[in-house]
């Protein structure tokens, strides 16, 4: 791993690339690296994420305490989502949250990122299901995101933003890059008459690719092998709890699937 001060500058650098991207306006978004079981880096609150300096950066441990901040800066009024994602996923070592438009918009309206248009989203991302609505900087949003985070990569907030995580800060700031990216041409292929969306074979066909990959993370890919492939790609509907891109003639086999992903959640959180 870079030591620390490389790893401050790459989320300053971060955080130019998604205040470029239109992914956050002035204050908003933030950021977190995992330095070990006790110590995370995070950006500040009240801070523009485009024009940050190493030395804005806090460091916490695992229950949100300052460890170290400069000057003023304090740790961001969202850490504790953040720390609920390392909790739950010791995979994780990054955690982005930010508002980029088109997500965002999905999250206002209450449609997940359901359905299956293009290979490289399929691949990457599977699907992204809606978190309900939390009030910010409580642990409502924490609670919200906990039941989502063995099963996916990234999550919408309800009426808020979004959230991704992966093994290491670029990796999800991809994530949300891709998440936004997949949200924008899903919207517009919506203006132009509705997405023509993959079969569930051709869904199948990735979901094997992703694992031949051996990609990092979790996906439904993986809840497919856990049903003994028998989901046939119909998963990437049901696993954000709709069935709206699984054809009807299906819908009996997605509904069970419904249900065992379900039962595994609710078996997660006991």
């Amino acid at each position: 791993m870079a030591n620390e001060y490389e790893i401050k500058k790459q989320i300053c650098e971060i955080g130019k690339r998604i205040y470029n991207r239109g992914m956050v306006a002035a204050n908003d978004g933030n950021i977190s690296v995992k330095l070990s079981d006790n110590e995370f880096l995070c950006t500040p609150t009240g801070v523009s994420k485009g024009f940050m300096t190493p030395e804005y950066i806090c460091k916490v441990d695992a229950e949100g305490n300052v460890l170290q901040a400069n000057g003023n800066f304090k740790p961001s009024s969202e850490i504790k989502m953040h720390m609920r994602v390392y909790k739950c996923r010791p995979d994780v070592n990054s955690v982005v949250h930010a508002h980029p438009s088109y997500a965002t918009a999905f999250a206002i309206a209450g449609i997940p990122l359901t359905a299956p248009i293009m290979p490289e989203a399929v691949i990457a991302l599977g699907c992204v299901p809606i978190a309900e609505y939390g009030t910010p900087s409580t642990n409502e949003i924490p609670d919200a995101v906990e039941k989502y985070l063995p099963y996916y990569d990234a999550v919408l907030l309800e009426n808020h933003g979004a959230l991704s995580y992966s093994v290491d800060l670029l990796s999800a700031y991809h994530k949300m890059e891709s998440l936004e990216f997949y949200a924008e041409l899903l919207y517009k292929a919506r203006q132009l008459g509705g997405p023509k969306e993959l079969s569930k074979e051709q869904v199948q066909r990735l979901y094997e690719i992703r694992r031949k990959f051996g990609l990092p993370g979790k996906h439904p890919a993986n809840l497919c092998a856990e049903l003994g492939g028998k989901c046939g790609g119909g998963c990437h509907a049901a696993c954000a709890g709709s069935a709206s891109a699984a054809p009807a003639e299906n819908s009996a086999d997605v509904e069970k699937i419904v249900a065992e992903v379900t039962k595994k959640i609710l078996a997660q959180m006991k």
